[in-house]
């Protein structure tokens, strides 16, 4: 959505923002605490959650990588990648949701 940025910023805010860019649109992000993480707003990153903590499960019941990499359409990397994650330990961090 554009907004005139005279009609939202004080001027003083204003003419500081005019010594970096002038006459160009110019794309303000929300702040972090705004923003939602990776995938939480429409729960793709909870289903990864569970699909690998499933596959950690049948791992751990002696399924091989090779099996579970054709039950979950994955790289025997991605598979060793998550079997090897500590399950809880890494689970919050976006990089070890492992998408394949």
């Amino acid at each position: 959505m554009y907004l005139n940025a005279e009609d939202v910023l004080p001027p003083r805010l204003l003419r500081q923002v005019q010594e970096y860019v002038q006459g160009r649109e110019l794309y303000i992000p929300k702040g972090s605490k705004d923003r939602a993480g990776w995938g939480q707003r429409n729960g793709t990153r909870r289903k990864l959650e569970l699909r690998n903590q499933e596959i950690r499960h049948r791992y751990a019941q002696g399924e091989r990588i090779h099996s579970l990499m054709d039950a979950y359409y994955l790289s025997y990397d991605s598979i060793r990648k998550i079997v090897r994650t500590v399950e809880g330990k890494n689970d919050s961090d976006e990089d070890s949701v492992c998408q394949g």
